[in-house]
C-alpha cells in the first residue's frame, strides 16, 4: 500500500528536476559570462594605511635618534634627513618591493593590484621593476632632495637675497613648485573621495590601486606588527641604557695606542730579539717618546699653549696663520728663542701658581688640576685604567703634583739707612705671604682607587 503511494511521488520529483535542467543551465551560463563584482574597499582604510606608514616611521626614528644623540649631540641637526631616508628605504624594501604592500596597507588588509597578462618576469610583489623604481623615486628620493634643497636655501638666506639674484629666483621657483604640488595633491584627494581609486599623486601617475589582499575582506588588526614594535622598543631602550656606559674616548685612545705600538718586532719573543740584536720596543719607546710641547720653553705653561692652539679663530686667513705659528709647539725650535735674562722678556704663556708634576715639569695649578680631574673622570689618559693624564712635554703619566717651592732672595743694597729703618725692613723681609696654601686642599680620586691630593706646601714669597 505504501509502495504504491511512493512511486507516483518519486516520479513527480524526477519530472520536475528534468524540466528545470534547462533553466539551471541558462543561469549558470549567465553567471559565467558576467564580470566578477569588485570588492568594496572603504576610503578610510586607504587613508588609515598612509597614516600608519607615517606613524611607523616616526616610531622607528625617534628612539634611534635619541640613542645616536648620546654619541654626537649634533646628529639630529646634521643627519636627520639621511636617517629618515634610510628608514624609508629599509621599510620599502621589506614591504612594497617584496610583498606589494606597505606595512600600513597590510594592517588594513590591502595591497597594490598586481599586473596580469604579462610575459615579463615580475618580482615577488607582482609589480613591474620599472614601476617599483619610479614609485620609490617619487615617494622617497624626491622628498629627500626637496628637504635638503630647502634647508640649504634657508641656511644660505636665499629668500633674503635681492630680487635680481639667481638665488632669489631659484627660491621663488621652488616655492611655485611647492604650491603647484600642494594644489595637485588637494585635487587628487577630492577625486579620491569621489571615486576611491587612487590615494596619492604617485599612485595616480603609475596607476597603482589598492585592492583587498583576501577574497573575503574583513577589517581586522594583526598583532604581529605590535609584537615587532615591542621588540624594537625594547632594543632601543637597551641602547639608551648601554651607550652612556661606554666611554668612547677611552676606547678610541686605547685603539690608537694599540695601533701605534704594534710592529713586526713586537711580536717576536724576547730571546729571539736579544739574539738578533733587535732593541726592546719598550726601551726604544721610552727613549723616543716626546710630548706635543717638548720644545716649548720651561718658563711657559704647555697646557695654556695647548688651549690656545685649540681655540683659534679662522675667520681671517692671515690671523689664523699667525696665531697658529704663535702657539705651535715647535715654534721655539723653529725660531730664535728670546733671552730670558732680557729685562723686556715676557713669556707668551706664563705659569701662574706653579705646580711640579711627578715627571718634573711645571704647569699652572688650575690647568693641571683641570686636566688631571677630567682625565680621571673620563678614563681617557694613560696608566692603569687610563686614569693618569699624559704630560704634554714628556708623554708620561702624571701620578701626582706638588706646589713648586722657590725662594726669592733680593740683592743687598748699601744705602744710608739707620738701624731703626734697617730693623723695620728686616722685619718686613722676614714676613711670609701665603697664597691660601693652607686653606686650599683639592682632593680627587682617580679611577685606579688611589687618592691623591694637591695641597700647598709651606712656602711663600719674600718681600723686599
Amino acid at each position: 500500500m505504501s509502495s504504491s503511494h511512493s512511486d507516483p511521488l518519486n516520479a513527480s520529483w524526477r519530472n520536475a528536476w528534468l524540466n528545470a535542467q534547462q533553466d539551471i543551465a541558462r543561469i549558470r551560463a549567465d553567471i559565467a559570462s558576467a564580470p566578477p563584482p569588485d570588492l568594496r574597499i572603504t576610503r578610510v582604510g586607504k587613508v588609515d594605511a598612509e597614516l600608519l606608514d607615517a606613524e611607523l616611521i616616526q616610531l622607528l626614528k625617534e628612539p634611534l635618534t635619541k640613542a645616536l644623540s648620546l654619541v654626537d649631540t649634533a646628529f639630529k641637526a646634521k643627519f636627520d634627513p639621511e636617517l629618515t631616508l634610510l628608514i624609508h628605504l629599509v621599510l620599502y624594501k621589506f614591504s612594497v618591493w617584496n610583498q606589494g604592500a606597505s606595512y600600513g596597507a597590510r594592517l588594513q588588509g590591502l595591497r597594490y593590484a598586481p599586473v596580469r597578462n604579462t610575459s615579463r618576469l615580475l618580482p615577488a610583489s607582482g609589480l613591474p621593476l620599472a614601476t617599483l623604481v619610479l614609485h620609490s623615486s617619487l615617494t622617497i628620493f624626491i622628498p629627500y632632495f626637496h628637504t635638503r634643497l630647502r634647508s640649504h636655501a634657508l641656511s644660505n638666506a636665499w629668500p633674503d637675497a635681492p630680487s635680481s639674484d639667481r638665488r632669489r629666483k631659484a627660491w621663488e621657483l621652488l616655492t611655485r613648485f611647492e604650491s603647484l604640488h600642494g594644489l595637485a595633491a588637494l585635487v587628487n584627494f577630492i577625486v579620491f573621495l569621489w571615486n576611491g581609486r587612487y590615494r596619492t599623486l604617485a599612485d595616480r601617475l603609475l596607476s597603482l590601486r589598492l585592492i583587498s589582499a583576501r577574497r573575503h575582506f574583513q577589517r581586522e588588526v594583526s598583532y604581529e606588527f605590535m609584537n615587532r614594535q615591542m621588540v624594537w622598543h625594547a632594543f632601543t631602550e637597551f641602547l639608551l641604557f648601554l651607550l652612556p656606559l661606554i666611554n668612547t674616548r677611552a676606547l678610541r685612545r686605547q685603539f690608537k695606542s694599540m695601533i701605534s705600538r704594534a710592529s713586526l718586532t713586537s711580536f717576536l719573543p724576547s730571546p729571539i730579539r736579544s739574539l738578533t740584536g733587535i732593541p726592546n720596543s719598550t726601551q726604544t719607546e721610552k727613549q723616543s717618546r716626546r710630548g706635543k710641547y717638548w720644545a716649548l720653553s720651561d718658563d711657559q705653561c704647555a697646557i695654556c699653549a695647548d688651549n690656545a692652539s685649540t681655540n683659534l679663530n679662522f675667520s681671517h686667513p692671515a690671523n689664523a696663520l699667525s696665531s697658529l705659528s704663535a702657539v705651535s709647539p715647535y715654534a721655539a725650535g723653529a725660531t730664535t728663542v728670546p733671552d730670558s735674562d732680557d729685562p723686556d722678556y715676557v713669556p707668551q704663556f706664563p705659569i701662574n701658581t706653579p705646580y711640579v708634576t711627578s715627571c718634573g715639569h711645571v704647569y699652572c695649578y688650575y690647568c693641571l688640576t683641570e686636566r688631571m680631574m677630567r682625565t680621571a673622570d673620563d678614563r681617557s689618559g694613560v696608566g692603569p685604567k687610563g686614569a693618569q693624564w699624559e704630560c704634554l712635554r714628556c708623554a708620561e703619566g702624571i701620578a701626582a703634583a706638588d706646589r713648586l717651592e722657590a725662594e726669592a732672595q733680593g740683592p743687598e743694597y748699601e744705602s744710608g739707612v739707620d738701624d731703626g729703618e734697617d730693623d723695620t725692613m728686616s722685619g718686613i723681609s722676614g714676613m711670609t705671604f701665603d697664597y691660601g696654601s693652607e686653606d686650599v686642599d683639592t682632593e680627587f680620586t682617580d679611577m685606579s682607587g688611589s687618592v691623591g691630593s694637591y695641597g700647598d706646601s709651606e712656602s711663600g714669597m719674600w718681600s723686599d
